[in-house]
């Protein structure tokens, strides 16, 4: 199979699949977050077995990881190094941040809850970036933590969010993935 090139080619690719099955990327969509639901579940179940000191909440949870583990590999058949558990993160940390979003919705902070329910859609991007081999990894290293350094940088960082209008949205690599996210992971297609 020939490796894409660029964004553009990729979402042509994308839209003549959706012509020969229509219901392809919806399919994964859905699949997607069935498997943020299913991690979400994983998690409940150890909260409940120490909630209440039954066991039998702690039973249930190999049968729940398997079924994830089945229903992952339909999305990410084939990976390198960290990257499922990367996507599993990924999922789980959507899917947390959407939860505590709906939660400041219904305390009407609707500001912030607009500010988590937007994180958490980037974090989904990222999981189909990463997936659909959308990211470039081989350029990103690893680096010494020098507290110092994280703090300039962070107010490097604070003062131009400052002078940013506050509806702009993030430049850069993660909002090309949300635009092609948008485009090519429509959930409403049949």
């Amino acid at each position: 199979m020939k490796k894409i090139d660029n964004v553009k080619e990729f979402v042509e690719k994308i839209d003549s699949s959706k012509k020969l099955n229509p219901k392809d990327l919806s399919s994964d969509q859905d699949l997607s977050i069935a498997i943020m639901n299913l991690i979400s579940i994983e998690e409940h179940l150890v909260f409940s077995g120490a909630k209440t000191n039954k066991t039998s909440f702690y039973d249930l949870i190999q049968d729940i990881r398997e079924l994830r583990k089945n229903l992952m590999q339909k999305i990410i058949p084939s990976y390198e190094g960290e990257v499922w558990c990367i996507s599993k993160h990924l999922l789980a940390s959507s899917m947390r941040l959407m939860e505590v979003g709906t939660k400041q919705q219904s305390l009407n902070n609707k500001e912030e809850a607009y500010k988590l329910f937007n994180q958490a859609y980037e974090l989904y991007c990222l999981f189909w970036g990463l997936n659909m081999n959308m990211l470039n990894v081989d350029s990103v290293k690893w680096i010494e933590d020098k507290t110092e350094d994280i703090k300039k940088l962070s107010s490097k960082i604070e003062s131009v969010d400052e002078k940013l209008p506050k509806n702009l949205e993030q430049s850069g690599a993660l909002s090309k993935m949300k635009a092609f996210v948008r485009k090519a992971v429509d959930c409403c297609i049949e």
